[in-house]
């Protein structure tokens, strides 16, 4: 039996790809999902935002809706790219698959060839017989007779493999192909998003430049805004204060001393089922991008300006509904005399906040359950926008609502 030694380094060197392929693919597949996600991300801005008229629009919201896209678009861009390499590393380390497996081709064909000559010359059921006949004993005769069946073995063993290699070959191969057209496919799409990047930044630039030629006004408008939202949440956390200490003085607990809700126990099962479900909670509303992120972050007309939110706001359809996230106990329905309503419903000790309504179907005390329709969103005929605020409270502590909803 004829063997190359260095066919074990060749077939060491295809494990390794292998695993390396492997590696490769699973990442591949988590690429595609990501780039699926902002596609699908981008057809929602661009029917949510972009749809209606620019003149039903405020100048602001049409320069914060571009910025929100253009940073759409540069992710999509940015996971492509990543893509494409990928698939460049994958088709290089297919191509050294090939490459392997050509030469353990090679070599099996030769040792199987050499094995094909040796037993053409001693093909003859005489030669074999003669070959056990001239044993000096029984367990010599045992032994060659041994080695006859397993010669026979190895060579049906090399023609198999032969087998199984050339045709992972072929499947390489063709895999290598479509890899080939995938790449390409993933440049082009690149350039055309590219493409469609520049028009939006070139007229979100153009905006800007009418903004500056009236900042003093919009930085106003602005910063009223904030005041409103910040008002609006300081009466939401003093509800939500005294409603705690409502639940602790029925308790029979010290009201000075408690932070927390004083719970039933089918209040405590109901905050444990709320927490299982974190990462899992339905949206508020049925379609929506969320425009403006949970936290501290600078105003896109002004960066000297902070903007802080509280909660999410999730820019949505005209006359959406909104619907509870799990089940709960409506806490309150408020709302100031020139402002919109808002919902507050409890959820063991948490407690989710729906702002900005229009038309409210619910009313304090009332049990709701998860999806059901509870209100309408406003739409503010200045603005043109559609936008609901949503916070989540931990008793009486912020939580970033982004990390609860279904991503």
């Amino acid at each position: 039996m004829r063997y190359q030694p260095n066919i074990f380094r060749l077939i060491l060197l295809f494990s390794l790809c292998t695993l390396v392929m492997n590696a490769q693919s699973k990442k591949q597949q988590e690429l595609e999902a990501k780039r699926q996600s902002i596609l699908k991300e981008i057809q929602q801005i661009n029917t949510l935002l972009f749809t209606k008229k620019k003149e039903e629009k405020s100048i602001i919201s049409t320069v914060e809706d571009l910025n929100y896209k253009v940073n759409v678009r540069k992710n999509l861009i940015k996971i492509t790219n990543d893509q494409a390499n990928l698939l460049t590393r994958e088709i290089n380390t297919n191509q050294k698959q090939i490459s392997s497996l050509r030469d353990q081709l090679k070599y099996l064909k030769e040792d199987y060839a050499a094995m094909v000559v040796k037993s053409y010359k001693s093909k003859s059921e005489q030669s074999r017989v003669m070959f056990l006949l001239s044993s000096e004993n029984f367990k010599q005769a045992y032994k060659r007779l041994q080695y006859i069946r397993q010669y026979t073995d190895y060579q049906k063993e090399q023609g198999e493999e032969i087998k199984r290699k050339t045709e992972k070959l072929q499947e390489l191969n063709i895999t290598l192909l479509q890899q080939k057209k995938d790449k390409d496919k993933l440049v082009e799409e690149n350039r055309l998003a590219k493409q469609k990047l520049e028009d939006d930044v070139k007229e979100h630039q153009k905006l800007m430049a009418s903004v500056r030629k009236n900042m003093t006004a919009y930085v106003s408008q602005i910063r009223t805004k904030q005041q409103e939202a910040d008002r609006i949440d300081r009466e939401i956390e003093k509800l939500i204060r005294e409603a705690i200490a409502a639940s602790n003085k029925k308790a029979g607990k010290s009201e000075t001393t408690s932070k927390g809700f004083a719970l039933t126990p089918e209040a405590k099962a109901l905050e444990a089922k709320f927490e299982s479900n974190k990462g899992k909670l339905p949206w508020p509303v049925r379609t929506g991008v969320i425009k403006v992120r949970y936290g501290k972050q600078r105003s896109l007309i002004d960066n000297s300006i902070e903007i802080n939110s509280n909660g999410v706001r999730i820019a949505t359809d005209k006359n959406a509904k909104v619907r509870a996230v799990f089940n709960g106990e409506v806490l309150a329905v408020q709302g100031t005399k020139n402002g919109n309503p808002w919902i507050l419903i409890q959820h063991g000790n948490y407690i989710t906040v729906y702002k900005n309504l229009s038309r409210v179907y619910v009313v304090k005390g009332d049990r709701v359950t998860t999806n059901q329709d509870i209100a309408e969103v406003f739409t503010d005929q200045s603005s043109g926008e559609t936008m609901l605020s949503f916070a989540i409270y931990k008793d009486s502590k912020f939580q970033d609502p982004s990390v609860w909803i279904v991503r």
